[in-house]
């Protein structure tokens, strides 16, 4: 008869709980230390005068079609030194820019018929690295943020148009005063040298007058 010890002796070893890792207190140092890098968004000289989340789609020409830019948050950013505003999106996600360009006097923005949350624009458009003629639709969640957009654009357009007015105001100034002076300096150089040409008469005369003979006595 066979003995049965073999076989629990075998069975407790397939029993026996593995044993855990032991903590042997080494620290392994990270291959590549990364540095913290300053991002630049280019927004840095610039003021948020509006900041508010929508969706931008640009009309395709070709296809006649209205698609789709991207989602994201549409901001108007006011220079601090040149009081200019531009107008940029970027994609929620990706931050890719969708729209980038400058609110000119020449623009209007208008509600897009049929939908009062959202409203159109022509503007040209930097947003793909070279300039191009876009006409584009803006959707936001609440006919409120619609028409503050509307509104705070046509105001922004408006003033640039007074910038521009008072810019060329400026320049007629700074010509006229230009030609002003100018022209004071040029009556002041003439009459400097007509006293001298007068002088200049004067000599030649009295040469002419000591080179003359008496007329001969009879």
């Amino acid at each position: 008869m066979a003995s049965a010890e073999p076989e629990h002796e075998h069975r407790e070893d397939e029993e026996a709980p593995a044993g855990e890792d032991e903590d042997t207190g080494a620290q392994v140092a990270p291959i590549v230390k990364l540095e913290e890098v300053a991002v630049s968004t280019g927004e840095e000289d610039e003021d948020a005068i509006l900041d508010l989340k929508s969706k931008l789609y640009r009309f395709d020409k070709d296809g006649n079609q209205w698609k789709e830019r991207g989602a994201g948050t549409v901001k108007l950013l006011k220079h601090k030194e040149s009081g200019k505003v531009r107008l940029v999106m970027r994609q929620s996600k990706t931050l890719k820019i969708c729209a980038n360009h400058l609110v000119l006097p020449t623009m209007s923005v208008q509600e897009h018929a049929g939908n009062d949350k959202s409203c159109v624009w022509h503007a040209t458009d930097f947003a793909d690295g070279e300039l191009k003629d876009e006409l584009f639709c803006i959707r936001f969640a609440s006919v409120e943020n619609c028409k503050t957009f509307r509104e705070m654009f046509q105001e922004v357009a408006e003033s640039q148009e007074s910038k521009e007015e008072n810019n060329d105001a400026t320049v007629v100034a700074d010509a006229l005063e230009k030609l002003s002076v100018e022209g004071k300096k040029t009556e002041e150089n003439a009459g400097e040298e007509a006293p001298a040409a007068t002088k200049n008469e004067e000599t030649k005369t009295d040469t002419d007058k000591k080179g003359e003979k008496p007329a001969p006595s009879t």
